[in-house]
């Protein structure tokens, strides 16, 4: 094969069956040599092979290697200064993940070793080369056959960036682990998802896209694995191309990438997107004592943020040690790489981009002109994906909820925050809840109302049970003697009088949650649902079970009566908002109404209140009342009405009707 017909292969490896060999090409500006590891199955403690990369064009270092098929073990050595004072941290003792590996084969979960480290550990050692060679502790990069008999092309035809999306936020392994109808082998695993028994459930509950936490290629952070836990969300990457193998009821040989695919084959086959939350604003690689596994070992001075006054350090805008350099040419290629990868290879429908912020930053500016912001927008590959972002990090100015431009949607935690306060009983002015229940139109002011992505609960906090039923934090279990996670009062305030049973704080429990639920369906924008609430599922109070991979985690599928009428209740009002059409239109007509009835005037719109109502009609027409504060009465306008859905059994119908204290009702009118 001439040189010249494949200088421009895409990064990473590329088997060409009918050559008979693997193409492997990697980005490094600022090494001096490149080596290529190849290792046997039977034996990763040592090398098989080691091949110098002699060609290069720029900063890419290519070579082909004949033999080496799908199956085959690889990793990288770089060759450079080891000067950290200078942003330098190569050392070719170590063997390196490849960051374009399409599989990532090796120890689940990795096997900690002082070898893993560039340093030698040890006091004021941080800054000397450690010599120890850590090929039995590396996970090996696999090559694989990108091949698959796709059967979704009617679903990808069809596929527009948004439509009348129900989203189910859900974890792989949590999801199904606890799932007796599946076989064992298949439980916790993509797998699990793509079988019949779950996308029947996901059907009948109404979903119409899950977004599934981290499956990007990740480890456990050292200090968890010390305390005998694991990191269970995911969100510590080493790679940005691999599927998490531990995932894969199948091997992680390739295996895993054929199953992710099977996965999202079926899943489209009964109409349900597949959105991914991506983690580009960090690695696993830590701080200046974190592992030395990939980026930092490739060319650690292109892939981070690294501190201008002395580059020993890493800038840290994430909280967990290192900030992605989202301004490098090599990351904005890597980042762009990696969307188009899920996006035509693996078929996703979507990204939920974990703290988005750090992709338009330059140290501590933030610019939606960002190259990397621009770059998404106008990649024709993206034009039809749901982009959706968490629109803070921990850096300045991080808060930019509203900021991210026209074609992005945005997790709204003010929606969450301000209507958790008023299911509390605080009253709050009018408009406030109304500009939330209408999408959040002050906030997204250039944008379909649909760019709210609304919700009441996600993976990073309490579940839904736990919210009405716990008035604080109960981590213990993750061992940081409870000091992790949100210290808000999660307080639901039961009343004055407060109840005086067990009994009676179900209910008012209950009640809650529907209170939460019903606001959730009317309110415009694109609501998104906690996988689990459904089930009344418990964290046991704990607000932060990141390292929970157990039972605190996985969802429990044994429902009592009261969890069963629970389901019931968010499988009808799921599939009612999925079928109204008036909650997802930008326009229609819609009444603010006072505890009178009578119209809501200027006045009344700015006055901090706890009952708010309204009538909202197009070809149907709805009366909502939303009531956290104590009972009172309230008269129907005209016509007869019936009530939908109720967050209690005590209201009835009639021309003028009793609100229950802490309660919400959704009428319609059925004839004038």
């Amino acid at each position: 094969m001439e040189k010249e017909n494949f200088i421009d292969l895409k990064l990473g490896p590329n088997w060409i069956e009918e050559k008979d060999g693997t193409f492997f090409a990697i980005f490094s500006a600022n090494a001096t040599k490149v080596e290529i590891v190849l290792y046997s199955k039977e034996n990763q403690k040592y090398p098989k092979e080691v091949i110098e990369i002699k060609d290069k064009k720029g900063n890419i270092w290519y070579i082909f290697i004949s033999g080496v098929k799908p199956g085959d073990l690889y990793c990288y050595k770089v060759h450079g200064a080891y000067k950290p004072e200078e942003g330098l941290r190569f050392n070719p003792n170590k063997v390196l993940i490849d960051p374009y590996a399409k599989a990532i084969a090796g120890i689940i979960p990795l096997k900690w070793d002082d070898s893993l480290f560039d340093y030698k550990i040890g006091p004021n050692n941080e800054f000397l080369i450690n010599e120890l060679p850590n090929d039995e502790f590396i996970p090996k990069c696999v090559v694989i056959n990108p091949y698959f008999q796709w059967e979704d092309d009617e679903f990808l035809k069809n596929r527009k960036r948004w439509k009348k999306e129900i989203i189910y936020e859900t974890h792989v392994k949590g999801f199904s682990q606890l799932m007796e109808e599946l076989p064992n082998e298949v439980r916790g695993k993509y797998a699990a998802l793509s079988s019949n028994k779950v996308i029947s459930y996901l059907k009948d509950l109404g979903i119409t896209a899950i977004e599934l936490m981290p499956v990007h290629a990740f480890i456990d952070d050292k200090i968890l694995v010390e305390k005998g836990l694991r990191n269970y969300w995911g969100y510590n990457p080493i790679n940005y191309f691999s599927p998490e193998a531990r995932y894969s009821s199948s091997g992680y040989y390739g295996e895993q990438v054929y199953e992710f695919k099977k996965m999202v084959n079926e899943l489209h086959k009964e109409g349900i997107a597949v959105i991914l939350d991506v983690v580009y604003n960090h690695t696993g690689e830590g701080n200046h004592l974190g592992p030395f596994l990939s980026f930092k070992g490739i060319d650690n001075k292109s892939y981070y943020l690294l501190n201008p006054k002395d580059q020993r350090y890493y800038v840290d805008y994430t909280g967990v040690g290192n900030t992605l350099n989202t301004s490098s040419d090599a990351v904005i290629q890597m980042i762009l790489d990696s969307l188009r990868y899920w996006v035509k290879e693996m078929h996703v429908d979507g990204f939920r981009f974990d703290l988005a912020p750090v992709l338009a930053r330059n140290y501590e500016t933030i610019n939606m002109e960002h190259a990397l912001i621009k770059a998404i927008e106008k990649d024709p590959v993206l034009e039809n994906i749901k982009l959706i972002a968490e629109p803070w990090d921990l850096g300045p100015n991080g808060y930019q909820l509203g900021k991210f431009p026209s074609n992005w949607y945005e997790w709204n935690g003010k929606y969450r925050d301000l209507i958790r306060r008023f299911w509390r009983g605080e009253s709050l002015p009018y408009f406030e809840i109304a500009n939330l229940i209408l999408g959040s139109r002050d906030l997204f002011v250039h944008k379909n109302p649909l760019a709210s992505i609304n919700y009441i609960t996600c993976h990073d906090g309490f579940t839904l049970e736990d919210l009405v039923s716990y008035d604080r934090k109960h981590n213990e279990a993750n061992c940081f003697d409870n000091k992790d996670g949100a210290d808000e009062n999660y307080s639901f305030n039961f009343g004055v009088e407060g109840p005086t049973s067990d009994e009676e704080i179900l209910k008012k429990r209950e009640k809650q949650k529907r209170n939460l639920i019903i606001t959730l369906m009317i309110s415009q924008g694109t609501p998104m649902i906690l996988g689990g609430d459904e089930l009344s599922r418990t964290q046991r109070g704990n607000n932060n079970a990141f390292c929970q991979d157990n039972e605190i985690s996985w969802y429990s599928w044994v429902l009592d009566e009261r969890k069963k009428k629970f389901f019931e209740f968010m499988r009808s009002i799921i599939n009612f908002r999925k079928n109204s059409r008036i909650f997802e239109e930008p326009n229609f007509d819609v009444t603010w109404l006072k505890e009178d009835g009578s119209v809501v005037d200027e006045l009344s719109w700015r006055i901090p209140t706890n009952f708010v109502a309204f009538i909202i009609k197009n070809e149907e027409k709805f009366l909502i009342i939303l009531n956290s504060g104590s009972n009172r009465k309230f008269k129907l306008s005209e016509g007869k009405w019936r009530i939908l859905f109720s967050s209690t059994e005590n209201v009835k119908e009639g021309e003028e009707i009793e609100i229950e204290e802490r309660s919400s009702v959704i009428f319609q009118k059925i004839s004038d």
